[in-house]
This record gives structure tokens, C-alpha cells and sequence, in this order.
């Protein structure tokens, strides 16, 4: 019988985070300092929930929008709540879920803590690793 892979074992649990009223150049300078694509929003209160924001939201807005990198906040642009699984589900319902709509990266929580995020490049490079 194939053992099951669990969102946790392919989930980046390094995850950088970011308060909601930061600016986006704020934004922008944290991931380029981390050399990542995408930050989780923090949450306001233990029942709120996790948000995100892509360095894709952040172009889109000033470019397209003619907004101003200094004046707009995170809180402008960024999805909340973000999709997010759990981190204990089979990876294949994760995967469904972020193909069906069309998703590139998911928050992984466990009761309502963040625990990771899952990526489709996370999925690409665990299919590349079972074809060798």
C-alpha cells in the first residue's frame, strides 16, 4: 500500500509574516530580503483569519492602479482570509483544491494557527522528485 503524503511533509513552515496596516514598499522590501514570492498576513485577533499577499497583488495594484508604493498598505490589496488547509490532510485534496481555482499558494493551519504554506511549486518539485 503507498504511504500517504501529508501537506506537512511538503509545506514550508519557514513562513514570513506581515502586519496588515504595513505599506506595500514595507512589503515588497521583506520579500526581497527573504527572496520570497509572498507574505501571510497577520491575523488581528486569536478568531481572525490569516490573509496573503503576493509580490503579483502588489504589481497589479501600483502598475495597473497607479497606486503609490509609499501610500498603499497591505490592507489595500491583501486576500483574506487566504485559502488554507490543514496540515495533516492527504496533499492530493490540497492540490485538487488549489488546481480547481487556480491557486498558487495556500495557508496551512492547524485550529486556526499557522503552521506553513503550501505552493504549487512545492507540489512541482515533490512530483520531479518521484521521477528520477
Amino acid at each position: 500500500m503507498e504511504k500517504k503524503v501529508l501537506v506537512e511533509d511538503l509545506m514550508k513552515t519557514n513562513v514570513t509574516t506581515i502586519k496588515a496596516h504595513a505599506t506595500l514598499k514595507e512589503a515588497l522590501q521583506l520579500m526581497k530580503q527573504k527572496g520570497i514570492k509572498s507574505l501571510v498576513v497577520e491575523k488581528h485577533s486569536p478568531s481572525d483569519a490569516y490573509g496573503i499577499i503576493t509580490n503579483s497583488q502588489i504589481l497589479r495594484s501600483v502598475l495597473a492602479e497607479d497606486g503609490d508604493i509609499e501610500l498603499l498598505n497591505v490592507f489595500d490589496i491583501y486576500q483574506k482570509p487566504a485559502f488554507f488547509v490543514s496540515a495533516k490532510i492527504d496533499v492530493k485534496y490540497a492540490a485538487k483544491t488549489m488546481l480547481t481555482h487556480n491557486i498558487k499558494r495556500v495557508v496551512v493551519t492547524d485550529n486556526n494557527e499557522l503552521k506553513g504554506v503550501l505552493s504549487i511549486t512545492d507540489l512541482s518539485d515533490y512530483l520531479l522528485a518521484m521521477v528520477e
